[in-house]
């Protein structure tokens, strides 16, 4: 293969450092191990909720991230296993158990694969800013709730359900030394930058609190009061579950969720690490890039994942802005299992604490306060319910809730748009209608006209409007009709070529007209009744 195709390959998939221009090997790798570390914790609590072995969770993290790093959509993303869908996964796994959730992110990721082949990923396009705002603010909430596991007595969370109800909290000298640890570890990370970029400033921050904590044998929880990191190779592993339809029913109504949930997530975050890199599209490739990592956790023991936004935010803050980053992560991760559980146990959770707060920080939308009072009513309203929902439930259902909500508010505004401004012309009266002719302003359509009071002529001009769908044909004949009671002729023009194309498809006999060169007219709109004349 020629250097050249082999020189862009590269700079595709992998934008290796030889075509670099803004950032360097060393800074992704550093990024990366930054990543990858903040990644145990992170992996092994949503393995507690889930309801399975912290291995699953890390195997997820690793394959997940690894496959999308290659593949995905957007350079710089990290995925892997989260909370989002933990929620999800731990109803089927105390019901089922662990081998039909297998069975499920495998369903899961071929659901995915699906979505991004069909590129219906590019529908993330009609998730308002609004919505957006909402979904960042919500996240950066969760996010920072999320950390308040690690300020409870180790062991006391996951006896309690894998929650924070009922666990026991610090207290005392360990509650007081873990806040100061994070409030060091923030102070680095806020500091550092303005000293030096030489490494990235969480990485710096974890080695120093790591350094502090083992040196002066500070007791402080630590990653290994969670959970032992330690394991193999994740082999490949068919699900043990029964091949029936029985089985299918049970999967499916869970892949279904947790498919919508992974990709929502994922391409929001796509979107949000596409604002700050500068870069755009790849909604359907990341798709499939969920899709195919999923696809093969499941075959070998994990328990699927999406992006995760707070990791992605630490990573492209730290400088990573290619694939070597996430790709060094996963690496990192699997080499933490393999070969350094015993050195990554001693990090003090303080440490990774500190850089999540860090995050939320810099996620949340802090100027969204500030603009909430000079947006529209509907607007604020809009980012403040989706952030409520984001916390209370999940991102997937405030997404949709924010969707819906914003349509609505939408198609109410634009159904009140709807007017006529009327003149004589010759014998005829003429209409010319304003605004968008829908379903939400059909019945205002139909109040515009003195079908009584009008002379045996009338003209509607659509030239100011659009006619946008089934409601709005139905409306135009229900005019029609009444005027055909009263023996009067009612002609159309300046019908848009999309309109024109929208009638013709429903039906409805079309004339050109020599006098409207530009736009086609509709005339004899009922055939059967002759209620349309050519105008």
């Amino acid at each position: 293969m020629p250097r050249a195709k082999l020189a862009a390959i590269a700079d595709r998939y992998f934008q290796s450092p030889m075509t670099l221009q803004n950032t360097s090997l060393r800074t992704e790798i550093l990024s990366g191990l930054t990543v990858a570390l903040a990644l145990v914790p992170e992996a092994v609590a949503f393995a507690f909720v889930a309801g399975v072995h912290p291995l699953v969770g890390l195997y997820a993290a690793f394959i997940v991230g690894l496959i999308t790093a290659l593949i995905g959509g957007r350079p710089g993303m990290i995925s892997g296993a989260t909370g989002a869908l933990a929620v999800v996964m731990v109803s089927l796994v105390a019901e089922h158990g662990v081998e039909y959730l297998f069975a499920t992110v495998v369903l899961m990721g071929l659901i995915q694969i699906v979505v991004g082949a069909l590129k219906w990923g590019k529908f993330i396009r009609l998730v308002p800013h609004p919505v957006m705002l909402g979904f960042v603010n919500g996240l950066a909430i969760v996010i920072f709730l999320a950390q308040m596991s690690q300020f409870q007595v180790p062991g006391s969370a996951e006896a309690a359900g894998h929650g924070l109800a009922g666990g026991e909290w610090l207290s005392g000298m360990a509650l007081y030394s873990m806040l100061a640890l994070v409030a060091l570890t923030m102070g680095i990370i806020w500091l550092l930058p303005r000293l030096t970029t030489v490494i990235p400033a969480p990485l710096a921050a974890i080695g120093i609190v790591a350094a502090i904590v083992i040196g002066f044998g500070l007791d402080v929880p630590r990653v290994g009061d969670m959970a032992s990191i330690q394991g193999g190779l994740p082999m490949f592993h068919l699900p043990m579950v029964p091949l029936t339809w029985e089985t299918f029913e049970i999967i499916l109504p869970y892949a279904l969720i947790l498919a919508a949930i992974g990709l929502i997530e994922s391409l929001l975050t796509l979107n949000l690490v596409g604002e700050i890199t500068g870069k755009r599209g790849g909604a359907s490739q990341e798709c499939v890039a969920q899709g195919v990592a999923n696809t093969v956790t499941g075959f070998f023991g994990g328990m699927g994942g999406c992006a995760m936004i707070g990791q992605s935010m630490i990573n492209v803050k730290s400088g990573g802005r290619t694939r070597v980053a996430g790709t060094v992560a996963a690496l990192f991760l699997l080499a933490f299992i393999l070969f350094a559980s015993s050195l990554i146990e001693q990090i003090p959770l303080a440490a990774l604490v500190g850089v999540m707060f860090m995050v939320v920080i810099g996620t949340f939308a802090w100027n969204s306060l500030m603009i909430l009072r000079k947006v529209p009513l509907t607007d604020a309203f809009v980012t403040v319910l989706v952030t409520v929902v984001t916390v209370a439930t999940d991102l997937a259902t405030a997404v949709v809730v924010g969707v819906i909500v914003s349509a609505l508010a939408y198609a109410w505004n634009n159904a009140r748009r709807i007017h006529a401004n009327t003149a004589v012309e010759g014998d005829a009266k003429l209409y010319e209608i304003q605004g968008p002719l829908f379903f939400g302003s059909s019945d205002g359509f139909a109040e515009l006209f003195d079908v009584a009071g009008d002379p045996e002529q009338v003209i509607v001009d659509f030239a100011g409007s659009r006619v946008v769908d089934q409601s709005a044909l139905q409306a135009i004949e229900a005019v029609a009709a009444k005027y055909e009671a009263e023996g009067k002729r009612i002609a159309l023009r300046h019908l848009s070529r999309d309109c024109h194309a929208l009638l013709s498809k429903a039906g409805h006999l079309m004339i050109d007209s020599d006098d409207d060169p530009d736009y086609v007219l509709a005339v004899d709109y009922s055939v059967r009744t002759g209620v349309l004349g050519s105008h």
